[in-house]
């Protein structure tokens, strides 16, 4: 599920968002993953990392961002919507985005250890669920890859 290489503006700018996202969790010593949810070309909803802070561990980016797109809308399926973010989503939050029923679902770095779009395991092909999202991974990869790098070697520093 790799990004196809003609990518928009649009995408490349709503994974920018969910980087700048990213940016704000790890401004609050949180690992830095960031998402935004896109209505009809438009940033509807974004979220950030925040299961310390908030003592939460579903207080993902991606949950975050759903809760507040469900609650913009008032519904808490979006079939009319993208969520962007800037890691590969885990098992939970590929279960909540299957049950909003998203459009499509685009992740910039994969995640070997927790990726649930292939990394480790892959829900969204799993062909018996009711609700089939597109899934597209890699898109600025390398950057949102960099963000997760250069915050946890800066944690090791500290030590």
């Amino acid at each position: 599920m790799v990004c196809p290489a003609d990518t928009t503006l649009l995408d490349r700018a709503m994974m920018r968002v969910a980087m700048d996202q990213a940016r704000n969790a790890a401004l609050l010593g949180e690992v830095p993953v960031g998402a935004v949810v896109v209505h009809q070309g438009r940033v509807l909803a974004t979220g950030y990392n925040h299961p310390i802070g908030e003592h939460d561990p579903t207080a993902h980016a991606e949950i975050r961002a759903l809760r507040a797109a469900g609650a913009l809308l008032g519904n808490y399926r979006l079939p009319e919507c993208e969520l962007f973010v800037t890691l590969e989503p885990c098992a939970m939050c590929a279960g909540a985005m299957m049950h909003a029923r998203l459009r499509r679902v685009v992740y910039g770095a994969p995640d070997p250890k927790t990726g649930a779009c292939g990394g480790v395991v892959d829900l969204f092909a799993q062909t018996a669920l009711n609700h089939h999202t597109v899934v597209e991974g890699g898109l600025l990869a390398d950057e949102c890859g960099t963000l997760l790098r250069e915050f946890f070697a800066a944690r090791r520093r500290l030590r």
